[in-house]
């Protein structure tokens, strides 16, 4: 099965003299330079909501009973 990726089109406002240099720098595929910086942050923005679920998660996690359990955990796994 092949997988058909729908696009759609977002225009962007820039300044005139944006867009002047911009027409300048013909080398440049900005479609893909603003495809590009729109992952990358969706992809953050993905994150930091990961991570602050995470912080709450971590949160609601009550304390241990035991405060050497730790350190003797590691101890144990060391062969000490």
């Amino acid at each position: 099965m092949s997988q058909t990726h729908m696009s759609t089109v977002v225009s962007v406002r820039v300044p005139e003299r944006l867009r002047r240099e911009m027409e300048r720098l013909k080398d440049v595929d900005w479609s893909a330079l603003l495809k590009s910086a729109i992952e990358e942050r969706l992809k953050r923005e993905r994150l930091k909501t990961l991570w602050k679920d995470v912080e709450e998660l971590r949160a609601n996690i009550p304390p241990s009973r035991d405060p050497d359990f730790s350190t003797r955990s590691v101890r144990q796994d060391r062969g000490r």
